[in-house]
């Protein structure tokens, strides 16, 4: 039975129902910032064991939540499960990031992709999912996520990061065919991949278009919107009597939150380079909003992010229909005492406003 966690503060936000503060969790808040991680880390040997270890899953995930009253875990896994089950050969090289061993290059290649049956490849995040559902012990919600169809194109064609998505780019305006087809598997993928997480337990749902932003406006709204439209439209919405809500993040798409807004997803991620307040007027009749503090606030003192908070929720006002977080993920190189206060400051500072 899926029973409603004590604190369903961010849920009930997220459907922009009535809360008495904001509530707050962070991108990346199981990373390296926290020296617990890295010691977990250090034990798992490296970052894809420590994600294909249920056990060790579990513990970071819990580690953020044990140091900060956050309002959500985050399940602790990686975009790029999906290509590697596909069987691309995920690997990481130090300080260099992800890599694949085999990147689309070949037509044959993209012809031969399939969906990955997630509870048998990917069996290892659904069995993550349960576990940290479990000792979570209903006190928070436990977020799933996965990258979005185009985002997980862009480092399945170029092998990894890419400055300037130069072959994918190339093969979107040479051959967008093709790309239409990677596009319709990772979408079909991501769906099952995801449904599977609500199965296993997840309470709510992000989907990360981390390089959607990178496209022109009209390739956004045809090589990645619609696909992720595509997963929202496919989502279990309702499991055991729990309604689960689901978040659209496109870094760098505030051009686009109308169009965004109208795929049918609860709520719309936002990088800090949008004014949240212009946010909610141009959109927030339809959707909640999740954001959106530049990350590199929390390079400074607990006072300037106490300032920094309060215009963020001054910016949005009164009402519901918030989740307080950054524009993205937290920088390995903050200091914990830092998000403390940010989430400190959210809690306290918000309650005016509800």
């Amino acid at each position: 039975m899926h029973n409603k966690p004590k604190n369903d503060t961010f849920l009930r936000a997220l459907m922009r129902q009535p809360t008495e503060y904001t509530p707050v969790w962070m991108m990346r808040q199981a990373g390296r910032y926290l020296p617990e991680y890295n010691q977990t880390r250090a034990r798992a040997g490296d970052f894809l064991s420590l994600c294909k270890n249920p056990d060790l899953a579990t513990e970071v995930t819990l580690q953020p939540l044990a140091r900060f009253p956050l309002d959500a875990a985050i399940l602790f896994s990686d975009i790029l499960t999906i290509p590697d089950a596909m069987g691309l050969g995920l690997y990481f090289s130090t300080g260099e990031g992800p890599k694949f061993e085999r990147p689309l290059r070949d037509e044959w290649e993209i012809r031969n992709l399939a969906v990955p049956d997630p509870n048998v490849h990917l069996r290892y995040v659904m069995d993550a999912v349960s576990q940290i559902r479990k000792a979570l012990n209903n006190e928070v919600p436990l977020i799933g996520f996965a990258g979005s169809p185009f985002t997980l194109a862009c480092y399945m064609v170029e092998g990894g990061s890419s400055s300037d998505f130069s072959m994918v780019k190339t093969m979107l305006y040479q051959r967008p065919e093709l790309l239409h087809h990677i596009l319709d598997v990772n979408a079909r993928a991501v769906t099952a991949y995801l449904n599977a997480q609500i199965e296993a337990g997840a309470q709510a749902i992000m989907i990360f278009d981390s390089w959607g932003g990178a496209l022109s406006h009209a390739a956004y709204h045809e090589f990645s919107l619609p696909y992720m439209e595509q997963i929202v439209s496919g989502l279990i919405r309702e499991r055991d009597g729990a309604t689960i809500p689901n978040i659209v993040f496109t870094k760098g798409g505030g051009l686009w939150l109308e169009s965004i807004a109208a795929i049918g997803s609860n709520a719309i991620g936002l990088d800090w380079t949008i004014d949240i307040g212009q946010a909610r007027a141009r959109v927030g009749d339809k959707v909640a909003l999740q954001g959106n503090l530049d990350p590199n606030v929390l390079f400074s003192n607990p006072d300037t992010i106490r300032t920094e908070v309060g215009k963020v929720l001054q910016s949005y006002g009164k009402g519901n229909g918030h989740v307080f977080n950054l524009g993205h993920g937290i920088s390995q190189f903050s200091k914990p005492e830092n998000a403390a206060a940010m989430v400190e400051a959210v809690h306290k500072l918000s309650k005016p406003y509800h």
